[in-house]
């Protein structure tokens, strides 16, 4: 390769890796490190900002990381540069998730330009949605984008949702009672400054009315709320054949997949991963899927109310701190 295609491409996975930092993840930590070298771009995880008493596994800083491994990828394939991820290319090194390799260049598939506004205007809608049911087209669109990444989904049927409320309750109770939680959710509500953590702007002024409780995160946001109730969502479950770090990562990749889809098509996407951080309200969620598979997050889907404008975006870290360029600019 030659030094001029070798700048061309570095320079192009140096903009994927700042596409990536719109990339949704658990309190909005952004848990990754991107290392861009001259032939490829490898993500790596990022231990100061995973969540020790909320996630001990790191599954779900994991998964977030996942979620920036997919906006990579489709912003590679926006410009033309199709990618070859290898997942955990290194046993000895367990903070290096993956590698980003690209192939020649070709025209750029219409369908990921699209995908890459999606980034741009996608967010985190807390406040209960429409009365408007979820359009069956949408629904089959979103479990394509998943099933399409290597995970599975389960949309709950009514019986199933109440367990999960049932489930998301006890959950909510058992880290209500736990000090290091309760003190990562202070320290994660009050960095937005800092370009990290959830701003008030986007946490309801109250307590939502949902059939299935949301995280109280232990202050009030100023985002107002509507008298309405959730009762058109849908709850899906994305889960898998087995609980790994790889699984974890390529849950992301398709909870991004599913994000961006519902974002083309007006869909309202919160992700609930509360009922998965107690181990045992995330056995009794597996049961409720009939022990097909490990539960890695759960969604609720939904129309926003078009009375309510949408919340602001969270905050992101400048790109020299999530990305070191170091590599190439010495060359």
């Amino acid at each position: 390769m030659t030094a001029d295609a070798t700048s061309t491409v570095a320079t192009a996975l140096a903009q994927a890796a700042s596409t990536a930092g719109l990339a949704p993840s658990v309190h909005n930590t952004q848990p990754w490190r991107w290392v861009v070298l001259p032939d490829r771009l490898d993500l790596r995880a990022e231990p100061d900002r995973r969540l020790p008493a909320t996630d001990p596994d790191g599954r779900l800083s994991t998964l977030s990381c996942g979620t920036a491994l997919h906006h990579a990828r489709v912003a590679l394939a926006a410009e033309g540069w199709p990618a070859r991820v290898d997942r955990f290319p290194d046993p000895a090194e367990e903070e290096l998730l993956a590698t980003i390799t690209v192939g020649d260049r070709t025209p750029a598939p219409a369908e990921t330009m699209r995908l890459v506004q999606c980034m741009r205007v996608r967010h985190t809608d807390r406040r209960p949605v429409s009365d408007q049911p979820v359009p069956a087209e949408a629904l089959a669109a979103l479990t394509a984008a998943v099933e399409a990444e290597g995970t599975r989904v389960q949309l709950l049927a009514d019986e199933q949702v109440l367990a999960l409320a049932s489930a998301a309750s006890r959950a909510q109770e058992a880290e209500s009672e736990d000090p290091q939680v309760i003190e990562e959710l202070r320290y994660w509500t009050g960095r937005a400054a800092e370009g990290v953590g959830i701003n008030p702007e986007v946490l309801p002024e109250r307590p939502a009315e949902t059939t299935v409780p949301g995280r109280d995160f232990g202050r009030p946001g100023t985002l107002p709320i509507g008298p309405g109730h959730d009762r058109s969502a849908v709850y899906a479950v994305l889960y898998g054949d087995e609980d790994e770090p790889e699984n974890w990562l390529r849950a992301g990749e398709a909870l991004s997949a599913a994000w961006l889809t519902a974002t083309e098509r007006g869909v309202s996407v919160v992700p609930l991963s509360g009922v998965v951080e107690v181990i045992s309200t995330r056995e009794a969620l597996r049961r409720s899927l009939a022990n097909l598979g490990y539960p890695y997050l759960v969604l609720r889907l939904g129309i926003a109310d078009p009375a309510h404008a949408g919340p602001p975006h969270t905050p992101r870290l400048p790109a020299d701190q999530l990305i070191d360029t170091s590599a190439v600019r010495e060359r």
